[in-house]
């Protein structure tokens, strides 16, 4: 673990297993707890990270962004295939569980907690570590699953109303359910505020009783990765500075569509970008 007393508070937590991804140009960080922290930290916020790593190769790519790691043999390990039918996933590696005690007692009063697993890593009682925080989930972890040759596929989520009940948004993709707009509704009944995203079609979010679309902008597409959890970090940090769920999915949608353009981690927003959004949703 990271030093607790050299640990400064933060403004944005995120609780979740940075992997390392494989990719035909070799190894790569990825995982929520990669795209969201650096996305935070381009919008001017303090930022911390709880997760396992396995030290396959050094995390410079979070520079500035303090990270409290469990060490482990091996880190969580994806492989991501794109095909016209959609994403083929595989796991190689599943790293340790994050429980409540491996959050720095600084950070247990983070103003944004986000809640992000990858592969059912995240112990459920943490929802309750957090009580005066704004708590963003992306359960796409949890609604996940793989088989013993590491193909992984949706599954059930036995705790979902548990843990969404604690939650003060939710972020999910289309594909996080397969297009199931049943689970899609059970999901937007127990949670405050729910946002789908739909890739290219922008997203829509449940709030309140209402529903709204907001289509995102054309772009040329060259890397989706990695975008929902920007769209999250972004969605989840304009939340809390304005409390209007539609202005931060307006501002959210155009910066994760911003980074489709670019490959892998360097889809992270820029300085230009987060102001041409700020303009453009007031």
């Amino acid at each position: 673990m990271l030093n607790v007393r050299s640990i400064e508070p933060v403004d944005y937590l995120v609780i979740g297993h940075l992997t390392n991804d494989i990719t035909p140009q070799g190894p790569v960080l990825g995982g929520t707890a990669a795209y969201a922290s650096l996305t935070a930290q381009a919008l001017g916020l303090r930022v911390g990270v709880v997760t396992a790593w396995g030290n396959e190769f050094p995390l410079t790519q979070l520079q500035g962004v303090q990270v409290a790691a469990l060490p482990v043999e091996h880190s969580t390990t994806f492989e991501n295939v794109y095909t016209p039918a959609g994403r083929v996933q595989t796991i190689y590696h599943h790293a340790a569980e994050l429980s409540p005690g491996l959050v720095p007692d600084t950070w247990l009063s983070a103003p944004i907690v986000h809640l992000g697993p990858v592969d059912q890593e995240i112990d459920p009682l943490l929802i309750r570590a957090f009580p005066s925080a704004l708590l963003g989930m992306t359960p796409q972890g949890w609604l996940r699953d793989w088989d013993n040759q590491g193909h992984v596929h949706a599954c059930e989520w036995p705790e979902a109303r548990f843990v969404l009940e604690k939650a003060s948004a939710a972020v999910i993709s289309i594909e996080d359910v397969v297009g199931d707009e049943s689970r899609i509704e059970e999901i937007a009944s127990a949670v405050r505020i729910l946002v789908v995203t739909e890739g290219a079609a922008g997203c829509r979010l449940y709030w309140n009783g209402d529903l709204r679309h907001f289509r995102a902008p054309e772009v040329k597409e060259i890397d989706p990765i990695g975008a929902g959890d920007i769209f999250a970090a972004c969605f989840f940090s304009r939340l809390y500075t304005t409390r209007d769920p539609w202005e931060a999915a307006r501002f959210a949608t155009h910066l994760a569509s911003m980074s489709v353009t670019r490959p892998y981690l360097q889809g992270i927003p820029t300085p230009e970008e987060v102001q041409a959004s700020l303009i453009q949703v007031l």
